[in-house]
């Protein structure tokens, strides 16, 4: 079993940064590919970004290209994401989430573990 926490959200202006970070129980992280999600009030929950085992390939969300960074240490057990250029439509509740696949996925169907969510709010 995996248990995921994520931290490091909160309220920020527009145009601001913020970092999540993800603590993965278990000596097995360096096995899985991580990914972040992210799910708006009344929308579907979406894939932002993801990395594989190894943290050589990642993937973005055509939205946040450009602006949001994934990286993992595999000798801390932890995923983050950096924020940068955040805008009011960023605005989320995020979340890690882990998964057994060699290639990650960018559907939730996808993945094995969830961690509880953290709120990230961007005001203009």
């Amino acid at each position: 079993q995996v248990q995921l926490v994520e931290s490091g959200g909160g309220l920020v202006q527009a145009g601001g940064s913020l970092r999540l970070s993800c603590a993965a129980s278990g000596r097995t992280f360096s096995n899985l590919a991580m990914g972040w999600f992210r799910q708006a009030p009344g929308k579907e929950r979406d894939i932002v970004a993801n990395i594989n085992w190894i943290g050589d390939t990642t993937y973005y969300a055509d939205s946040v290209k450009g602006r949001f960074t994934i990286s993992r240490d595999n000798a801390k057990n932890t995923v983050s994401l950096q924020m940068n250029s955040l805008k009011p439509e960023d605005t989320a509740v995020y979340y890690c989430s882990a998964t057994w696949r060699v290639v990650p996925g960018r559907t939730k169907a996808e993945y094995n573990y969830w961690g509880q969510g953290t709120q990230v709010t961007v005001f203009s």
